[in-house]
């Protein structure tokens, strides 16, 4: 049986990248865990425990404009490290620049 290599590294035999392509990978992927953090964060806001005297249009407006930025810095710092994960497996599939 054939070893299956560590998910963050990228194959031996694989052609160098070029950076533009690995940046917009990386871009992507924090993209991907920002929208995936909301969307999370969306269904468990639709979850009700009794209403509040707080709870209006308003309200709802700053809890979606908060969870919405909360992703941003989670995706962005790498807190939860999907970004990571899906840069690393993708990563093995960028093409080598023309000519190489």
């Amino acid at each position: 049986m054939t070893p299956v290599p560590a998910l963050t590294q990228a194959p031996a035999t694989a052609a160098p990248v070029r950076s533009d392509e690995r940046a917009k990978l990386v871009d992507a992927a924090r993209q991907f865990e920002a929208i995936f953090l909301r969307q999370i964060m969306a269904a468990a806001r639709k979850t009700d425990f009794g209403g509040t005297v707080m709870d209006n249009q308003a309200m709802g407006t700053f809890r979606q404009m908060q969870d919405e930025n909360f992703a941003d810095i989670a995706a962005k710092t790498g807190t939860f490290g999907l970004a990571q994960q899906i840069e690393a497996q993708l990563a093995g599939r960028l093409s080598a620049p023309a000519g190489s």
